[in-house]
C-alpha cells in the first residue's frame, strides 16, 4: 500500500470535490487511457488505476473511510466488492464504449482488465524467480570467488520433454473449451450483459486432456531438480548483497521465459574486524609504556599486515587510519581504508621490582598512591622472609 499514489491525486481532484467533480473528472481520465483508444503503452495500469480511485471516492462510505485511514483502511474491501460500486454503464455509454445495447463488449474488457475474467492466463507465463541463500568470509568478500552451487528449482521434465504426457502417447483437445483453455460466460443485469472469461474447468485452462500423464512429473510437464550452476561474486560484496543470475530460475509455462536466480549474500562475523562498507576496524591492545614512550606494532590487516608507528603519549581510544587497506569498493577502483583504535591494557599482575618503579613514578609525578595496609598474616610473611 505504501506504493499506491493518493486516489485524489490520481484523479486530479483536491479533498473537497464534489461527487459530481469527481465523476466529471473520472470520465475524462477514462477516455484519454482506456486500452481501446489510447496508445499509451501504460494506458491499461493507468486505467486500472483511475477505475480503482474513482470507485472508492464516489462511495460516500468508502471515501469516508479513506480519509480517515487512506489505504490502510481499503483492506477490508475486497476487489470486487469496489468495483460493484461503479456503474459501468452510465459511465462509458457517453463515450461509446457499450451497454446493454451493444452487447457488452466494453464491459467484457473492463472486466478482464482487471482480473474477473482470466481470458490472459491461458498464455505462456513467465517462471518463477528463485533465491539461493550463501555464505562466504570476509576474506572472500575482499577478493571476490568462483563457485559452483547446486540449485533446486524447477525444469522441463526430461521423460516428457514439457508435453505431459507418457512418452508414445498423445493429448486429445479438450471438448469443453475447444482447445483454448477458456470458457466465455455471460450474464444479464440490469445494467446489460457483462462478459467474463474463465479458465476452462474440465482441462484446468490448459486446452488438452493428458488421458496418459508422464510417470515422471504426474502429468504436469515440469520436476524439481538440482542444478549445477557456475557463480562469480566480484569483490567488496557487502553482507546483504544480491547476485543476479539470468534465465537460471524456474523453467516458464507454456513456452514461457524462465524466471531468474538471486544469490543472497551472506558474509560471516570475523573474529577481529568489524566492517562499514569498505572500511574496517581492528582494536589493538598496548600496554601503558607503548602508550607512553611510543612504539611500533603490527597490525593484521585481511591478506597481510602492516606496521603502525604509535606516536609518545597516545591516549587510550585514539585511531588511526591506515589508508587503503580496507575492503575493494564494489563499484569503482579501489579501496577503503583499515581503522586502527588503541586499547590500553592495565596489567592485573605485577613484581615487586615493576611496583617501585611505578610508586617512584608516581612520587616524581607529583601523583600521592594509597594502598591498603597488610594485615597480621602478610607481616608475619614478610618477618620470615626478611
Amino acid at each position: 500500500m505504501a506504493d499506491k499514489r493518493d486516489y485524489y491525486e490520481v484523479l486530479g481532484v483536491d479533498r473537497e470535490a464534489t461527487k459530481k467533480d469527481i465523476k466529471k473528472a473520472y470520465r475524462k481520465l477514462a477516455m484519454e487511457y482506456h486500452p481501446d483508444v489510447s496508445e499509451d503503452p501504460e494506458a491499461g495500469e493507468k486505467f486500472k488505476e483511475i477505475s480503482e480511485a474513482y470507485a472508492v471516492l464516489s462511495d460516500e462510505e468508502k471515501r469516508g473511510t479513506y480519509d480517515q485511514f487512506g489505504h490502510a483502511g481499503m483492506g477490508g474491501f475486497s476487489q470486487e466488492d469496489i468495483f460493484n460500486n461503479i456503474n459501468f454503464e452510465d459511465i462509458f455509454r457517453g463515450f461509446g464504449f457499450g451497454g446493454s445495447g451493444s452487447g457488452g463488449g466494453g464491459f467484457e474488457t473492463i472486466f478482464d482488465l482487471f482480473g474477473f475474467g482470466g481470458g490472459r492466463r491461458n498464455g505462456p507465463q513467465r517462471g518463477a524467480d528463485v533465491v539461493y541463500d550463501l555464505k562466504i568470509t570476509l576474506e572472500e568478500a575482499a577478493t571476490g570467488i568462483e563457485r559452483d552451487i547446486e540449485v533446486p528449482h524447477k525444469q522441463t521434465c526430461p521423460r516428457c520433454q514439457g508435453s505431459r504426457a507418457e512418452p508414445g502417447t498423445d493429448s486429445r483437445t479438450c471438448d469443453t473449451c475447444g482447445g483454448t483453455g477458456q470458457v466465455r460466460h455471460v450474464q444479464n443485469t440490469p445494467l446489460g450483459q457483462f462478459a467474463s472469461v474463465r479458465p476452462c474447468s474440465t482441462c484446468r485452462g490448459e486446452g488438452a486432456i493428458i488421458d496418459s500423464p508422464c510417470h515422471e512429473c504426474h502429468g504436469k510437464g515440469i520436476v524439481k531438480q538440482k542444478t549445477t550452476i557456475h557463480i562469480k561474486i566480484p569483490p567488496g560484496v557487502e553482507n546483504g548483497s544480491r547476485l543476479r543470475v539470468s534465465g537460471q530460475g524456474d523453467v516458464g509455462k507454456r513456452g514461457g521465459p524462465p524466471g531468474d536466480l538471486y544469490v543472497m549474500i551472506g558474509v560471516k562475523h570475523h573474529h577481529l574486524f568489524e566492517r562499514e562498507g569498505a572500511n574496517i576496524y581492528y582494536e589493538k591492545p598496548i600496554s601503558f609504556v607503548q602508550a607512553t614512550l611510543g612504539d611500533k606494532v603490527e597490525i593484521p590487516t585481511i591478506d597481510s599486515a602492516v606496521n603502525l608507528k604509535i606516536p609518545a603519549g597516545t591516549q587510550t581510544g585514539t585511531s588511526f587510519r591506515i589508508k587503503g587497506e580496507g575492503m575493494p569498493h564494489l563499484r569503482w577502483n579501489g579501496k577503503g581504508n583499515l581503522y586502527v583504535k588503541v586499547k590500553i591494557v592495565t596489567p592485573k599482575k605485577i613484581s615487586p621490582k615493576q611496583r617501585e618503579l611505578l610508586e617512584e613514578f608516581a612520587n616524581i609525578s607529583g601523583d600521592e598512591i594509597y594502598t591498603e595496609e597488610k594485615g597480621f598474616f602478610d607481616k608475619v610473611k614478610d618477618a620470615i622472609t626478611h
